[in-house]
């Protein structure tokens, strides 16, 4: 596994300030996760490191990004391209941070849509990408972090009705089609 410390080194010398205590808020809150649900601390520490790696490139060089290297781009993310920072970041955490473990690399490009059946790792990362630390303004943010620890699928369902609902109350961002079938998937589910 790639050096923890050496690429938390590397990520703060690219991200702004904020973005990197995002990250390590990300990456601490996955490990208590981890921990809560018998899953590998490690991984769940890098998928959270590795997150946001995208996030200091532009819209623009995220678009040229995927087109240089056959990244699929959907029409939401052409129209709303900032949220291609996860399809790059996988890209990115593989090819620049060394990262080959497929688990970790799903975890990140699912951290903004998540998908149907989501595997342990992506739902930690999902799920710890909302409730870390840093984060504050979101609605029923204390009962969804005290969920979390006590029903993954359960605390992954209300993010996404909630980001959902906020999507479509501020009408001027995309909801990429994914975000409604994994919320379909788990609310069919639970």
């Amino acid at each position: 596994m790639a050096d923890f410390e050496l690429i938390a080194d590397k990520l703060h010398k690219i991200l702004n300030e904020h973005r990197f205590f995002h990250t390590l808020g990300v990456s601490y809150t996955a490990q208590a996760l981890a921990m809560k649900y018998g899953y590998d601390i490690n991984k769940a520490a890098m998928a959270g490191l590795l997150h946001d790696c995208a996030k200091s490139y532009t819209p623009d060089e995220l678009l040229k990004i995927c087109e240089d290297r056959s990244i699929e781009i959907s029409n939401i993310e052409k129209d709303h391209p900032a949220l291609l920072h996860a399809k790059v970041g996988a890209f990115l955490a593989r090819t620049e941070y060394g990262i080959e473990d497929l688990e970790i690399l799903n975890a990140i490009r699912y951290h903004t849509t998540g998908k149907p059946r989501m595997s342990e790792l992506e739902k930690i990362i999902y799920v710890s990408d909302y409730i870390e630390p840093g984060r504050y303004k979101m609605n029923r943010l204390s009962e969804i972090r005290k969920k979390a620890f006590e029903d993954l699928d359960e605390a992954l369902l209300m993010i996404l009705e909630d980001t959902i609902n906020y999507l479509n109350a501020t009408k001027n961002e995309g909801i990429d089609p994914l975000t409604i079938e994994t919320f379909e998937y788990y609310k069919e589910n639970r």
